[in-house]
C-alpha cells in the first residue's frame, strides 16, 4: 500500500521534500496558500525527475500522486509522516503545528527548521512527543543529509520511526543527540558566512574570488573527506596530534573576526548583491539549479563508485530497493535501471554519443548481475560475469535530458553462460537495442567455471519465466541484415 507523505510548505525546501518522497513511491499532499505554489513545486519536481534517476543504478519505484490540499487538515488527514516547512517565524511554526494536530494522529512531524530547537517548536503543542527537527539541505531531491533532532520530550519511537522513513527515501539521517541553536551543519556554515562578509566588506576579496577560494580547494576536499578527516591526513604520517600541535597555536592569532559580526546595512547588502550580481547574472536561477544539480550528481556518482560518503547512502538505497524487485519478471522484460541523458553524454549533433549507449546498457546489465547475486562483493570472491560479445543496433536518438529506462529479457542461461537482450527505452520505445553474451568466470585461473548454486537459483527461475515471452525480432541479427 502507497505511503503518503504532508508537506506543509511548498516553497524550494518544501518543493524538495514532495519531490524526494513522490520520486521514491509516496503519495504527496502540499498545502501552501501561495497561489504560485503547484508552478513553484511542479518547477522543483521537474528538476527533480532529471536529476535524481541519474544516481539510481536500478529503476525508482512508480511515482507517487501529488495533489494539493486547501487546508491542512486536508494535506496531513491519513499520512504516515508531515514535514513542516513553513517560513523561520517562530509564532508561524506554532500555529501550523498546532493545526497539524489536529489531524496528524500520533504520526512523526519534521520540522525544516534551520534554527529554532525542538524544545521552542514544541511549546504549548498539544502532542510534544510527535514533533522534532528534520534539517534537510537544498536540493533535498539530491542531497542525502537530514539533521533529525529531538528534545527530551520526542518519543523514541517517533525518532526511530522518522530515521527509518528518511533512510527508506534515500536520505542520511543524522541524529544529534543535543538540542542547540542552528543544530550542527548550519553552525559551520555560518561562521564561514561571517567570515566572508568581513573579506567582501574590507575589500580583501569579491564574492566571486571567495566562491574560487572554495570551490577549487578545501571545498572539494570536504565533499568527501569532511573536516576532521581532512586534517587527519593534514598531518601526514603522524596523523592528527600532529597537525594539532603544529597548527593549534594559530588559533590564538588575530586571524579571524567570527567573534565580531558587521553591521548589516543597505551599504553592505548593496555591495553583496552587487558583487553576486557580476558573478552570476548571466545566468537565471533556474539555470543554476540545473547547473547545480548536474555537478552534484557527477560528484556523487563518483563517490558511488567509490563506497565513500554519501556514496555509501547511494548503494544502501539502490540495495534495499533491490530486494523490493520480484524474482521474476512475469510477462515482460525486468526494468532493471532508469538515467538521464546528462551533458556529458552528448555529442556535437546533441545526441546521445555511441559510447553512452554502451554505458546504458552495461549499467542495466549490471543492475541485472546485481539482482541475481553477482554484485562487487561477489566480484570481491575472484568470480565475475564477463561480457563476450555485444551487438548493437541504433534504433531512435537520445537528447539532452531524455530520461532513459533499461530492460533485460533472459534468452538463455545455464551454469556457465548468460544470453541477454537488453532495450534502452525512451518513452516506452527502443532508442539502442543489444544483445550480449557473457560467460561466468573464474578470474584468478582465467576460464568460465559454473555459477554457484546462489546466483543459479535467482538466475534460472527469471530465465525460464523469459521463455514465455516473444523472441526479439532483432535477436541474433548479423551487421547489416536487413530487419524482417
Amino acid at each position: 500500500m502507497t505511503q503518503k507523505a504532508g508537506i506543509i510548505g511548498g516553497g524550494v525546501i518544501g518543493g524538495g521534500w514532495a519531490a524526494r518522497f513522490l520520486l521514491n513511491g509516496w503519495d504527496v499532499s502540499v498545502c501552501d496558500p501561495d497561489p504560485e505554489a503547484p508552478r513553484k513545486v511542479g518547477e522543483v519536481l521537474r528538476n527533480a525527475r532529471a536529476a535524481l534517476p541519474a544516481l539510481s543504478d536500478g529503476p525508482l519505484p512508480p511515482e507517487g500522486k501529488l495533489t494539493f490540499a486547501s487546508t491542512i487538515t486536508e494535506a496531513v488527514e491519513g499520512a504516515a509522516y508531515i514535514q513542516e516547512s513553513v517560513g523561520e517565524r517562530l509564532d508561524l511554526k506554532h500555529r501550523v503545528l498546532a493545526q497539524i494536530q489536529q489531524s496528524s494522529h500520533g504520526v512523526p512531524i519534521g520540522s525544516s527548521t534551520s534554527g529554532f530547537k525542538p524544545s521552542e517548536l514544541q511549546e504549548d503543542a498539544a502532542d510534544p512527543t510527535t514533533v522534532l527537527v528534520a534539517h534537510p539541505f537544498n536540493p533535498v531531491y539530491l542531497l542525502p543529509l537530514a539533521e533529525v533532532v529531538p528534545s527530551p520530550k520526542t518519543s523514541p519511537e517517533i525518532i526511530a520511526r522518522t530515521k527509518a522513513i528518511l533512510t527508506e527515501i534515500g536520505m542520511f539521517p543524522l541524529h544529534v543527540r543535543k538540542e542547540i541553536d542552528a543544530h550542527i551543519a548550519d553552525r559551520f556554515l555560518e561562521a564561514v558566512w561571517r567570515e566572508a562578509l568581513w573579506l567582501v566588506k574590507d575589500g580583501v576579496a569579491t564574492t566571486a574570488e571567495i566562491d574560487e577560494a572554495i570551490r577549487m580547494g578545501f571545498g572539494l576536499r570536504w565533499g568527501q573527506m569532511g573536516l576532521f578527516e581532512t586534517y587527519r591526513v593534514a598531518g601526514g604520517e603522524a596523523g592528527m596530534k600532529h597537525f594539532m600541535a603544529q597548527f593549534g597555536p594559530c588559533l590564538q592569532w588575530p586571524w579571524t573576526k567570527l567573534t565580531d559580526v558587521p553591521e548589516f546595512n543597505d551599504e553592505l547588502v548593496d555591495l553583496i548583491a552587487g558583487q553576486s550580481d557580476e558573478q552570476s547574472g548571466a545566468y537565471t536561477i533556474r539555470e543554476l539549479e540545473r547547473i547545480r544539480d548536474q555537478n552534484l550528481i557527477g560528484f556523487l556518482r563518483v563517490l558511488k563508485d567509490r563506497n565513500w560518503g554519501a556514496g555509501k547512502v547511494l548503494l544502501a538505497h539502490d540495495a534495499a530497493r533491490r530486494q523490493a524487485l520480484p524474482d521474476t519478471a512475469l510477462g515482460a522484460p525486468l526494468e532493471t535501471a532508469r538515467m538521464a541523458v546528462l551533458p556529458g553524454w552528448i555529442d556535437y549533433n546533441g545526441h546521445m554519443t555511441e559510447s553512452r549507449y554502451l554505458f546504458a546498457a552495461s549499467e542495466t546489465t549490471d543492475a541485472f548481475l546485481r539482482h541475481i547475486g553477482a554484485d562487487i562483493s561477489y566480484v570481491g570472491t575472484g568470480y565475475s560475469y564477463y561480457t563476450a560479445e555485444t551487438h548493437i543496433m541504433h534504433l531512435g536518438e537520445a537528447k539532452l535530458g531524455d530520461a532513459l529506462t533499461g530492460t533485460v529479457q533472459v534468452l538463455h542461461a545455464d551454469e556457465k553462460r548468460l544470453h541477454i537482450f537488453v532495450r534502452i527505452l525512451k518513452d516506452g520505445s527502443p532508442v539502442a537495442t543489444l544483445e550480449q553474451m557473457c560467460l561466468h568466470v573464474d578470474m584468478k585461473a582465467g576460464k568460465t567455471t559454473p555459477a554457484p548454486r546462489a546466483i543459479l537459483d535467482r538466475l534460472l527461475p527469471i530465465a525460464a519465466a523469459h521463455k514465455a515471452l516473444p523472441w526479439p525480432k532483432d535477436a541474433g541479427r548479423a551487421i547489416g541484415q536487413k530487419k524482417a
